[in-house]
C-alpha cells in the first residue's frame, strides 16, 4: 500500500485552460470511461466498484460498490441517482473546486453509475449559495446532452439518462441523505425516520442510492484503470486518492490530493507549513463535527480505520488547523453557534441541546462561567449524543466533548478569571 505522494488523479485537469470544458475534458481522457462502462454489464460495474474498495468520500466512508448491490433488481419502479453536493459542513471545500474545475468527471461518473444502478434519473443537489458551480455544472451538462452523452440512446448503447441540477435552499441539514431527499421533492429539509433505507423508498418513494460528489467523480478513473491500480493508492482498508481541504493557520490553504493514511504532518509540508511558524495547537482532521486533535496527533494516518482508532473520524477530510494564538473554548463556542443556528429543530436533544450548549458556552467565554458549568456541558452532549433523530445531533456534541477531554484546563482558567473577578464568588468559595 501507498501513501507516497501521487501523480494527481482526481485533481489532474484542474490546471488545465478552461478545465471545465468539454472540448478539454475529452483531450484528457474524458468519456473513455463512459464507452467502457456501456460495453458491459450494470453487474460488472458494480462488482468493479466493490472490487476497487471505493468507500463514500462524503464522510461515513460506507463501501460505494455495497451501497449500490442495495438497489433492487429486476422490480418495475424507477431508479434514481442523487448527488449530494450540499457540502454544508464547516471547513470543507472539496467538492466545490471539483465541481468548478472539472464538471464533466462528476456527469461522467453520474452517467456510469446510473448504468449501473439502473437509474435513468439523476439529480445534483447543489448548494444553494454556490452560484458559480451551479453554472458551471448546468453549462457541462448542456454540453453533454449536444454531444450525445446525455439524453434518449446515450452513444447508441440504448441507455437513456437525464440529468438535473437542483438548488438547494442553503440549509447544513440538506447534507444528511434524506433530509436532502425531503428538500428535493419540494418539502421542508428534516431527516426521515430510517428503515426504509432509500435504496428500497427514497426520493418519491423509489429506488434510490445518495452518493458524494467526489465518490462519483472517482469512477471514472476506475472504470478505466482497474481496481488493482485503484488499490494500489492509499491503505488496505481505504483504498484510492483522496482530497484534502486545508484550511486556518498554515501558509498556503487549498485542496491537496493524496493518497488516504496521508498524516498532517505531511500534508503541512505540502501546504509551507504553520502560518509564520507559529506552532499547532489543534486541528480537525474531517469538518468541525469530527473530534479536534491536537499537535500529538501530527502522525496519525488520515483515512477511516486511522482516524477512527485515534477517537475522531474522517469525515469530509476538511482539515482546519489552529495555532497557539487560538483560544479552544472560543472555537468551540463559534462552531456550537453554528449548529444551534443550521438545527433543523425536529427532534428535542439536538434543538434544545445546542441551545443550551451555546448559551453556557458564550457566557463562559465573556468571562461569567463557573466549575460545574465544565459537566454541565458534558451532561448536555451526553443526552444529546446517540439521542438526536440525525448524526448531526451527534456531529455537534464532538468539538465540546473533545475540547474538554484535550484542553480541560483552557475551560477551568476562564471559570477561575470569573471567580477572581467576582468578590461574591470568591466568599463563597
Amino acid at each position: 500500500m501507498s501513501t507516497d505522494p501521487l501523480t494527481p488523479v482526481l485533481t489532474k485537469r484542474w490546471l488545465s485552460p478552461q478545465s471545465w470544458r468539454l472540448a478539454t475534458y475529452e483531450k484528457l481522457e474524458g468519456y473513455t470511461a463512459l464507452r467502457k462502462a456501456l460495453s458491459g454489464t450494470p453487474e460488472q460495474l458494480v462488482q468493479l466498484i466493490k472490487d476497487s474498495g471505493l468507500r463514500g468520500r462524503g464522510g461515513a466512508g460506507f463501501p460505494a460498490g455495497v451501497k449500490w448491490s442495495f438497489m433492487p433488481q429486476n422490480d418495475d419502479k424507477p431508479h434514481y441517482l442523487v448527488i449530494n453536493a450540499d457540502e454544508g459542513e464547516p471547513g470543507t471545500c472539496k467538492d466545490i473546486p471539483l465541481m468548478m474545475a472539472d464538471p464533466h468527471s462528476l456527469i461522467e461518473g453520474c452517467i456510469i453509475a446510473s448504468y449501473a444502478m439502473r437509474a435513468h434519473r439523476c439529480f445534483i443537489y447543489v448548494r444553494g449559495e454556490a452560484l458559480h458551480p451551479i453554472r458551471r455544472l448546468n453549462s457541462a451538462v448542456r454540453e453533454a446532452y449536444e454531444a450525445g452523452y446525455l439524453g434518449k440512446n446515450i452513444l447508441g448503447s440504448g441507455f437513456d439518462l437525464d440529468i438535473t441540477v437542483h438548488a438547494g435552499a442553503g440549509a447544513y441539514i440538506c447534507g444528511e441523505e434524506t433530509a436532502l431527499l425531503d428538500s428535493l421533492e419540494g418539502r421542508r429539509g428534516q431527516p426521515r425516520l430510517k428503515p426504509p433505507f432509500p435504496a428500497s423508498a427514497g426520493l418519491y418513494a423509489a429506488p434510490t442510492t445518495v452518493n458524494n460528489v467526489e465518490t462519483i467523480a472517482s469512477v471514472p478513473y476506475i472504470v478505466n484503470g482497474g481496481a488493482e491500480w485503484f488499490r494500489k493508492m492509499g491503505t488496505e482498508k481505504s483504498p484510492g486518492p483522496k482530497i484534502y481541504s486545508i484550511s486556518g493557520h498554515v501558509e498556503k490553504p487549498g485542496q491537496y490530493e493524496a493518497p488516504l493514511g496521508t498524516t498532517l504532518r505531511q500534508l503541512l509540508e505540502m501546504a509551507g507549513g504553520m502560518k509564520d511558524g507559529i506552532p499547532l495547537k489543534f486541528w480537525t482532521p474531517g469538518g468541525s463535527s469530527t473530534p479536534l486533535f491536537t499537535a500529538e496527533h501530527i502522525d496519525v494516518p488520515l483515512d477511516f480505520e486511522g482516524a477512527a482508532e485515534a477517537g475522531s473520524m474522517l469525515g469530509t477530510t476538511a482539515v482546519q488547523v489552529f495555532n497557539e494564538t487560538v483560544s479552544v473554548p472560543w472555537a468551540v463556542m463559534k462552531w456550537t453557534q453554528f449548529y444551534k443556528h443550521e438545527s433543523c429543530g425536529k427532534c428535542t436533544p439536538c434543538r434544545e441541546g445546542t441551545y443550551w450548549l451555546t448559551q453556557i458556552l458564550e457566557r463562559m467565554v465573556d468571562g461569567r462561567g463557573t466549575e460545574s458549568d465544565i459537566d454541565t456541558l458534558l451532561d448536555i452532549c451526553d443526552n444529546i449524543l446517540g439521542r438526536s433523530f440525525c448524526a448531526l445531533g451527534d456531529g455537534a456534541t464532538s468539538p465540546i466533548t473533545s475540547a474538554i477531554k484535550y484542553f480541560r484546563d483552557e475551560f477551568v482558567e476562564l471559570c477561575e478569571k470569573n471567580r477572581a473577578s467576582s468578590p461574591e464568588l470568591v466568599g463563597a468559595s
